[in-house]
């Protein structure tokens, strides 16, 4: 069985997650708040309590742009170490530039999707961190940085990844990578990455 480490997992469970449904995956909760009972009680800057070498895959869902930009190498360098050598990463966060095209369309606080309970997400939100939570004292959701996807996969390189798949999602104003700690051609790249996104 392989082993994925589900970092800032929050209240979703392994059977929402494309690619890590299947049962040949073992979950391994980690999460700063200790209210969505984690395996892990950590930070994406200092995963010390996760031994390295120790985990198959890494999946990080909207969790990246909660670190100040400064921070963001030190997180992928944890991703790297956690990872067996074979092992990869896979990601998604909020799209800026397709964000910031609704911006200069002066659509601030329009709506431009909503959640799986009904709830507005409007480029504010994507841009400075969901208010409807942090205005209920959840600080955990603040946003404290952001990408598009030319400076997600060039961080990646800079922490060692060796190969990345990955783009924009279709209207779902994210960024997805797939990163791989070994050399991968394009089409495996493409190949082990197409469950996942």
């Amino acid at each position: 069985m392989q082993t994925f480490l589900h970092v800032g997992c929050g209240p979703v469970k392994q059977s929402q997650i494309p690619g890590f449904r299947d049962k040949n995956w073992k979950e391994i909760r980690f999460d700063i708040d200790k209210n969505v009972k984690p395996d892990i009680l950590g930070t994406l800057t200092d995963m010390s309590q996760v031994k390295s070498g120790s985990v198959d895959a890494i999946y990080s869902s909207h969790n990246i742009e909660h670190v100040y930009p400064h921070e963001v190498p030190i997180v992928l360098n944890e991703f790297f170490r956690v990872l067996k050598e074979d092992g990869i990463v896979v990601i998604c966060c909020p799209d800026l530039q397709s964000v910031c095209e609704a911006v200069v369309n002066d659509k601030l606080y329009d709506p431009l999707y909503t959640t799986s309970e009904g709830l507005p997400i409007c480029p504010i939100d994507i841009l400075y961190g969901w208010r409807l939570p942090i205005s209920k004292g959840n600080e955990y959701m603040a946003h404290k940085g952001g990408f598009t996807y030319s400076v997600l996969s060039q961080e990646f390189t800079k922490a060692g990844f060796q190969s990345r798949y990955g783009g924009r999602s279709k209207n779902k104003w994210e960024l997805f990578l797939v990163a791989f700690k070994q050399k991968k051609s394009e089409e495996e790249a493409k190949k082990i990455a197409d469950p996942f996104i």
